[in-house]
């Protein structure tokens, strides 16, 4: 969907302080099809990594915005297989150097000893909120997403079982909490925005999800792979 013209892109300049839920929301996608439930249960999922459809990714480089050397990192993309699945996910702690007090995935930088994506993946979630690997059943990647920090992101999809229990490090992670998998595979509520910044137009998705009457601002790079497994699901 393309921006509107009543809506121009806001620039960061006028802003005293940058905070993405005071940038206009530009257009939604309620005019794509969401992807139905049944495509969302544990058998489907399995089904659809087994079989992958042919489709492209939407979001796969945010434009560059700081000054560091590339680091590979695996996000863990849990879904919690409940009579309505889930997606589990954190609240990033204020002090952190790169996306504090941000919605996450569990997850982070690849050390020399991980065998792989997933194990890099697994690793995080454990150090990060203490899941449990035993409940956790990997089923499949998504494409690389490069943030504009600089991190190569690959997002590690699995099924997590429920009966778990969460221990978050208070280090890292502020709160960790659920959002219903079906929810964020509707486009209706895919908020596109839109900024200049250094002369550069920027733009990304959010998914702000009303959590017992707290927002939860789901946005950047997070939402950007959650668009990337919409598109994954709904394609044909």
């Amino acid at each position: 969907m393309t921006s509107s013209p009543s809506q121009p892109v806001v620039s960061l300049s006028k802003l005293p302080n940058f905070d993405p839920r005071r940038i206009p929301v530009i257009g939604t996608d309620a005019h794509l099809p969401k992807v139905e439930r049944e495509a969302l249960g544990a058998e489907a999922l399995r089904q659809r990594f087994a079989h992958p459809p042919r489709w492209q990714p939407e979001v796969v480089l945010e434009k560059k915005f700081a000054d560091r050397q590339p680091a590979h990192a695996s996000v863990l993309v849990p879904l919690v297989m409940r009579e309505q699945p889930t997606v589990l996910l954190t609240e990033r702690t204020a002090h952190l150097s790169t996306h504090s007090g941000q919605i996450a995935f569990p997850g982070g930088k690849a050390d020399e000893s991980d065998a792989d994506d997933a194990a890099t993946a697994l690793r995080e979630t454990q150090e990060e909120v203490g899941l449990d690997e035993r409940f956790i059943e990997v089923i499949g990647t998504l494409p690389i997403y490069v943030t504009g920090t600089a991190f190569i992101v690959t997002p590690v999809v699995a099924l997590v079982t429920p009966g778990f229990e969460l221990h978050p490090n208070p280090d890292e992670v502020a709160d960790a909490f659920e959002v219903p998998l079906a929810f964020l595979m509707d486009p209706a509520n895919h908020h596109r925005h839109a900024f200049e910044w250094d002369g550069m137009r920027r733009e990304w998705f959010s998914m702000p999800y009303l959590d017992h009457g707290r927002e939860r601002f789901i946005w950047g790079a997070t939402a950007g792979m959650l668009r990337n497994f919409y598109r994954f699901l709904s394609a044909r």
